[in-house]
């Protein structure tokens, strides 16, 4: 059996920046276990796997793995799939056009619009597939610890660490300042043996700036996933810009925030986010960016 797969570079204009992903064209036929082996051979920090859709009146299904286990949703995956069909103009065999296609994945349907230059397709932007949750409290010295930071460089007068949602829980907190962010280093001996008892056991932290491009600069923390650190979290982008438009005092609200990542690590990041309140809950919310394509190839499978 022959697969074919693409690269893409996601949340970035240049190669070789932002953040990676595969996507498995014709993946129609594989096992989860198949398509567990391939994420774990790809080694990235997810690949997608296109399959028929269920509903004809869908582009495709859609199943997202890290190197160690499937995904509901996430956000880069689904930004650079839809980029991928768009520029391909074709999903297993039926014509990908317009503006919009429409993904079947575990967390429901994930709806996205293509972005394009002219006639070109330069990148996407999606609906979070479900409304933002906002679950429990996480204490401060956990994330510290977990984080490599001191106690006193998460900052809570905002909000305190919570976990938070739009189709996949974070834990999301509040730096004090970028020199803090940029001082963090994910403790995997904490992550294993304390945040793997959260409901949520990735973490991102934050810290809001006043620069001429950029509103919020992030890290995000997943080494129980083979992530010590990823690139561009999109779902993780999601359930923040949800959360700070919950936390704005106004009850109806379009807010809007971009979101640099992925700088300390060397492949910078950046992500649009957008989240609509209406009387006092938030009832959308929206991540998109550029994509530029890297990488074509076949699997052979035995």
């Amino acid at each position: 059996m022959r697969l074919q797969f693409a690269t893409v570079d996601v949340f970035t204009a240049d190669q070789f920046s932002g953040n990676p992903l595969a996507v498995v064209l014709n993946a129609d036929g594989l096992s989860t276990a198949q398509m567990q082996s391939i994420a774990a051979e790809f080694n990235l920090s997810e690949t997608t796997f296109v399959l028929p859709p269920q509903d004809p009146a869908h582009t495709a299904a859609v199943r997202i793995f890290t190197p160690k286990g499937e995904m509901p949703f996430a956000g880069h995956p689904n930004v650079g799939t839809a980029f991928m069909l768009a520029r391909a103009g074709a999903s297993d065999g039926r014509a990908v056009a317009g503006d919009r296609v429409v993904f079947e994945e575990k967390a429901g349907l994930v709806a996205i619009e293509i972005l394009k230059d002219g006639a070109t397709v330069v990148g996407a932007r999606l609906g979070a597939p479900q409304q933002l949750t906002v679950g429990a409290e996480v204490s401060s010295e956990l994330v510290a610890s977990a984080c490599g930071l001191a106690i006193d460089d998460i900052a809570t007068a905002r909000h305190r660490p919570c976990i938070a949602s739009c189709g996949a829980a974070f834990i999301l907190a509040e730096v004090t300042s970028r020199a803090a962010l940029a001082g963090a280093e994910a403790q995997a001996d904490v992550f294993r043996r304390e945040v793997a008892k959260q409901p949520a056991v990735s973490i991102m932290i934050y810290t809001q700036v006043d620069e001429a491009d950029i509103d919020i600069r992030a890290r995000m923390f997943s080494p129980h996933h083979n992530i010590p650190e990823d690139p561009a979290t999109g779902s993780a982008a999601v359930a923040l810009i949800g959360l700070l438009a919950h936390l704005r005092p106004e009850a109806d609200l379009s807010l809007s925030k971009r979101i640099a990542q992925g700088v300390e690590m060397g492949r910078p990041s950046l992500l649009n986010a957008h989240a609509e309140k209406h009387n006092g809950v938030v009832t959308a919310t929206f991540i998109g960016g550029r994509c530029v394509p890297v990488m074509t190839g076949s699997i052979e499978l035995n």
